[in-house]
């Protein structure tokens, strides 16, 4: 497994990575999600109800399937922001028969590395 050059974290197991998949209301929320949105711009867009919306967005988020962002606002009600965090999931039958699974992640631009390394800073404060 290759480890996220920004957290140091090895990926989620193939096991997560496709219950994730597996569930309707996070491939509805991936398909919804053309540009980074707010929980709340989802929960317009979804047919899914606010409470399960956001437990949906936490095991997408975990698995490394969103990516959480802050936008910075002026009057300092800063809200998170969700997008896809994959291009491509391969799931590789190694040797041993068992399992692993490859992320293809999309090109970064600085903003967007500087807005998950605050959104990191946040977390851990």
């Amino acid at each position: 497994m290759v480890q996220d050059p920004i957290t140091s974290e090895p990926p989620p197991s193939p096991e997560v990575i496709c219950s994730a998949l597996d569930d309707p209301d996070c491939r509805e929320i991936i398909r919804k999600l053309e540009e980074p949105m707010t929980a709340s711009e989802l929960n317009a867009r979804c047919e899914i109800p606010q409470s399960t919306l956001y437990r949906k967005l936490e095991l997408l988020t975990d698995s490394t399937l969103l990516e959480e962002s802050t936008e910075i606002r002026r009057d300092g009600h800063h809200a998170s922001k969700y997008s896809v965090a994959f291009d491509e999931i391969t799931l590789v039958l190694e040797d041993d028969r068992s399992l692993s699974v490859q992320i293809e992640r999309p090109a970064r631009t600085a903003d967007e590395r500087l807005a998950e390394l605050w959104s990191e800073v946040r977390k851990e404060t």
